[in-house]
């Protein structure tokens, strides 16, 4: 009832504020996001442009904080009854708002009631398969994705006359030689340390980290990375650490500095970095495709998405749905999608404005920024490399990232470390189970 009369109340005081005049009528779409800087600059043109476009709709963007505020602020709004239409959700609260029944409007659902001309097959199916049923029905929409890649400072590498290494093996040999050339505290890194380490090279070997389909196939999902590919790099990883060859840099993107500073010629974290490198790096330095161990039978396969996605709340009127449709046409443009991909360094989402981007040219000086596409779609996805969907996804990364923490400093085995993750891990599954599962 308190939602009814929110709602009877909201259209009252919208019908109050118009008054009569039609030319006032124009009906406004809360857009709340997690972006800063010159991402967030992307965003208030991209609004503006819309809004400049035609006369029926105004979007209003609006940032509430990092990914996981924005995400809280939304479901708060929503059981408060005022939800925005449109809110970008990092991809790791897919499954939460999957299982937020009522709280979300599918997108392909929307575009089929608005009659919005929508084809999924023309977006990039390593990054709408993320988002998506495993009948291929688009959840939410795609907007800024990246992947994980691996960072080079390519002047450190020349002075201790290092090749850019493309396996694990010649990783940990390069790491060893730049150690002993000057980097005494760190040969190589990593920021995100599960996502690296656990989700990105399960991925990327073709390797389960969770029974269907990592979750995409169904929330009764079971953890599965304390396989032999997984411990064996781990213990690589262990045995690094004593010397610093590899030293651990937390478990999210807090220790990228150690990149751009100079002290960690090698780093594997995200392709969005680059704003970050660009900006503050007094060296060459490229992005290369993440390492695979090359007795894996098919490595490498292909990465997974990093990044966010829109989604859209439930709730609204058809005027206002009828809005939010024609915004996510808007937004998915060839030009403007090329657009969003040069200013942000963000993957472009269809396959027209990666193609167009490839036609133009842009990737001839900074061939970095294709490196994450050419991951993505380096092989048709797998059941183990669609994405992953797992409920809880920010506590589930914590237990992992402790058990891990674990073992670098020596306490656990890998093997002990990772089995006790995915156990942790299990017993948190079966607890989203019962409140997902109406």
């Amino acid at each position: 009832m308190a939602l009814r009369h929110f709602g009877a109340a909201a259209a009252v005081a919208l019908t109050i504020g118009l008054g009569a005049s039609p030319a006032l009528a124009v009906t406004e779409i809360q857009w709340w996001h997690a972006m800063t800087g010159a991402n967030n600059d992307v965003i208030v043109k991209l609004a503006n442009d819309f809004n400049a476009a035609q006369s029926d709709y105004k979007v209003i963007p609006t940032y509430k904080g990092n990914y996981a505020d924005t995400m809280n602020a939304g479901i708060a709004a929503f059981r408060a009854g005022n939800a925005p239409h449109i809110m970008q959700v990092f991809e790791v609260g897919t499954a939460t708002m999957m299982a937020a029944t009522g709280a979300v409007k599918p997108v392909y659902k929307l575009m089929a009631e608005t009659g919005e001309k929508f084809d999924p097959k023309a977006y990039l199916p390593a990054i709408t398969g993320y988002y998506s049923t495993s009948k291929g029905e688009m959840l939410s929409f795609p907007f800024n994705s990246s992947s994980t890649v691996m960072w080079v400072n390519l002047d450190e590498l020349k002075k201790a006359n290092v090749d850019i290494p493309k396996t694990w093996p010649e990783v940990f040999d390069a790491a060893k030689k730049l150690k002993a050339a000057g980097h005494a505290t760190c040969g190589f890194s990593n920021s995100w340390v599960t996502w690296v380490n656990l989700e990105q090279l399960s991925a990327w070997h073709n390797v389960p980290l969770s029974t269907k389909a990592n979750g995409l196939d169904g929330f009764d999902t079971v953890l599965s990375f304390n396989g032999p590919l997984q411990v064996k790099h781990l213990e690589n990883l262990i045995e690094l650490q004593k010397d610093k060859t590899y030293d651990y840099a937390g478990r999210t993107n807090t220790g990228e500095g150690r990149f751009t500073s100079g002290e960690c010629p090698l780093y594997l974290t995200s392709s969005a970095f680059f704003g970050n490198v660009k900006a503050q790096a007094k060296f060459a330095f490229t992005a290369v495709p993440m390492p695979y161990y090359p007795d894996v039978k098919g490595a490498p396969q292909n990465s997974i998405i990093g990044g966010a996605s829109l989604w859209v709340m439930g709730g609204k009127s058809a005027d206002e749905y009828k809005g939010v449709a024609k915004f996510l046409t808007f937004l998915s443009d060839t030009d403007r999608q090329v657009y969003i991909h040069k200013a942000s360094g963000y993957l472009p989402i269809t396959k027209a404005a990666y193609e167009k981007a490839k036609a133009e040219g842009f990737y001839k000086d900074q061939p970095y920024l294709e490196t994450p596409l050419l991951e993505l779609t380096n092989k048709e996805p797998t059941e183990n490399s669609r994405g992953l969907r797992l409920g809880n996804m920010v506590q589930l990364r914590d237990v992992w990232a402790e058990e891990i923490e674990q073992a670098l400093a020596g306490k656990k085995t890998a093997k002990q470390a990772l089995d006790a993750a995915v156990e942790r891990g299990n017993t948190m599954l079966r607890q989203f189970e019962k409140t997902a599962v109406k």
